[in-house]
């Protein structure tokens, strides 16, 4: 009978059945079948809004409600990313509380409360969401009864929506990603609910007169992002009870006007912004907890600004704006920075006040002397915890060799030109078993990362050296003269995660893996190590390394290896891989195996050999001789 009051729908027979899912006592489904066939909305005679409606009105109470009908101010089939959505929810009050990891994990469970009543479609893996068109037109109509929301979001509006449209019920407005250019001074709606207005992705939008917010003094959520407006009216400057400002990714804006008045304002979004000075009045903004800022044109932080902001969680500043460490590390509440630190002095100072930054969820930190085209070139790939080391003396401040985070994933090394190993730089660095990724650019000292010798000489507080680079899974060197060998032999057993290696213009490289009788005798072995196994390898790179002879002196199994590039390596004679064995005892080439890059090609065909004799014919199919 449910079926047939659902008209066959499936979208509405699958929102009421998960509405029921869980319930089976015969009551409860006689009164829905008897809700059902009682409701009756104005405007909503079509079955599929009833069913929905239904749903609806099933939440368990009005917050998963004001959530679900917040998604239907984004354009329609919008993918919508789960934490923006949690922010806005926090910046509305809809959810209560500071956006603490509590928050957010609040936030989660509500939206899978509605994805699991299927109002809403869960995306990416959980990062995403979306509102089937349905739905999406059910929200609007529901707030649409009190005339409490304005959506034309995604209607190619070239202006704004006429005078009367703008009235004093609306609650919610949403315009964004429209063609809309600018807001002349005609237009100074009078919306004293206003909450939420987003102008966001009008990517034409230059222009807004100081007319259009005089009257808007309810609003709490002003989204401008993604427009080409170069500044901001002052009329802003009185919307006292504002909680979010965002003008991301607004590359033309130039100028914010004071921000002394915004007392209530809690996150400020100023990323991919270039503005001339810091907004002024950010001292007053005690209640921020979320703080992104883009390039300024002053190279410092103003001093004092920052320890006045003591409830900020999320401090995101570019490479060009330098802070001090001693003013970060009064952010107590900090669960994810980015920042510049123009000295390791500073950067020392803040790790000694963070316990190693254990309570951070999320760090990007830059250390040291960086000019506009370096910083400009940063790319912290996707790990969540990063240091960026750039033209360091590292001779130059003991405490430097003492101070390190332990819980590092991602680490690049460049410009530190002192250094002879890793351990120069943080003899602790050993005790960074999470490290993913690591970077060596242009250490022109560098001789190699770790020297078997420095195990004989280690303190015994030094973990297991079969915990060392052990979570690694990316190691690129580039530029480095001083460099003839990369890695002890006796390190080789704990790459059991690597997945990529690069080894690109180190001029004096000789070996990869390093195999002296020093460091065969140093291993834990009481034989000689003659095969290992890199069972996770993808890609191998080695480019332009002249003076090199050997990558390896065991045999290496990698038989998940895509990519092989050797490019002007012309002194190395022999590749140490193995390929994988037929019954017949002939190599075949590996399953995953996509394309080899050997230049020049009469190196290939005449000097370098593998360790099968036959493994170059089975392998040409797949090889191409021109230099990447």
């Amino acid at each position: 009978m449910l079926q047939r009051e659902c008209a066959g729908l499936p979208l509405g027979i699958i929102t009421v059945a998960r509405s029921l899912r869980g319930v089976d006592d015969l009551h409860e489904w006689r009164n829905t079948l008897n809700k059902l066939r009682e409701s009756k909305f104005k405007d909503m005679e079509d079955a599929v809004f009833r069913l929905l409606r239904f749903s609806y009105d099933q939440l368990d109470d009005l917050t998963p409600q004001h959530c679900l009908l917040y998604c239907a101010l984004f354009p329609e089939d919008r993918i919508i990313k789960r934490d923006d959505l949690i922010k806005y929810w926090i910046d509305e009050g809809i959810m209560k509380g500071m956006s603490s990891q509590a928050a957010f994990d609040e936030g989660h469970t509500m939206l899978n409360k509605l994805e699991n009543v299927c109002l809403l479609e869960r995306l990416g893996g959980g990062t995403y969401v979306k509102m089937h068109d349905l739905i999406r037109d059910m929200a609007i109509q529901i707030q649409q009864e009190n005339s409490q929301i304005m959506v034309k979001a995604g209607v190619q509006l070239k202006e704004l929506p006429d005078a009367e449209e703008w009235t004093e019920n609306l609650v919610r407005v949403s315009l964004m990603r429209n063609q809309i250019e600018e807001i002349p001074s005609c237009h100074s709606p009078r919306c004293p609910n206003l909450s939420t207005l987003f102008l966001c992705d009008n990517t034409r939008l230059r222009f807004i007169s100081d007319s259009f917010f005089l009257q808007l003094h309810g609003l709490k959520v002003l989204n401008l992002s993604r427009t080409i407006i170069e500044t901001l009216p002052d009329s802003i400057s009185d919307l006292v009870t504002l909680t979010a400002l965002l003008l991301s990714h607004c590359y033309s804006l130039r100028d914010v006007p004071s921000l002394r008045k915004l007392r209530a304002l809690k996150r400020l979004d100023l990323r991919k912004t270039k503005l001339k000075i810091m907004p002024r009045g950010m001292a007053c903004l005690s209640k921020l907890w979320c703080l992104r800022l883009g390039s300024v044109g002053e190279e410092e932080f103003p001093s004092g600004v920052i320890p006045e902001l003591s409830q900020l969680i999320v401090f995101v500043s570019g490479p060009s704006i330098k802070v001090k460490g001693k003013e970060i590390r009064c952010l107590r509440n900090l669960e994810t920075l980015e920042c510049y630190f123009e000295g390791h002095s500073d950067f020392v100072e803040f790790l000694r006040s963070r316990d190693q930054t254990k309570s951070l969820s999320k760090y990007r930190i830059v250390v040291g002397l960086l000019d506009e085209e370096e910083c400009d070139s940063l790319d912290f790939r996707t790990r969540k915890k990063t240091i960026f080391l750039s033209n360091l003396s590292i001779n130059g401040d003991g405490d430097f060799q003492v101070m390190f985070p332990n819980d590092i994933e991602e680490l690049s090394i460049f410009k530190c030109n002192d250094a002879t190993t890793l351990c120069d730089i943080s003899p602790v660095i050993m005790y960074a078993t999470k490290l993913e990724i690591l970077h060596i650019l242009e250490c022109s000292n560098m001789e190699s990362l770790v020297l078997s010798s420095w195990f004989c000489s280690a303190p015994l507080s030094l973990p297991s050296s079969n915990s060392i680079f052990s979570g690694l899974k990316e190691f690129y060197s580039c530029n480095c003269k001083s460099m003839k060998k990369l890695l002890p032999l006796v390190l080789l057993p704990n790459l059991k995660n690597l997945e990529r290696l690069e080894v690109e213009e180190c001029e004096k490289m000789e070996e990869i893996i390093g195999t002296t009788d020093e460091e065969i005798s140093s291993s834990s072995s009481s034989n000689p190590i003659t095969e290992f196994i890199l069972p996770k390898l993808r890609l191998l790179t080695l480019r332009y390394l002249p003076e090199l002879k050997s990558i390896c002196g065991a045999k290496v199994i990698c038989d998940s290896l895509e990519y092989i590039t050797v490019d002007t390596c012309e002194k190395l004679k022999r590749i140490p891989i193995c390929l994988p064995l037929l019954e017949n005892g002939q190599p075949s080439p590996p399953h995953s195996l996509v394309s080899i890059g050997a230049y020049p090609g009469e190196w290939w065909e005449t000097v370098v050999e593998w360790e099968h004799p036959n493994a170059k014919d089975v392998l040409r199919p797949f090889v191409h001789f021109q230099p990447d």
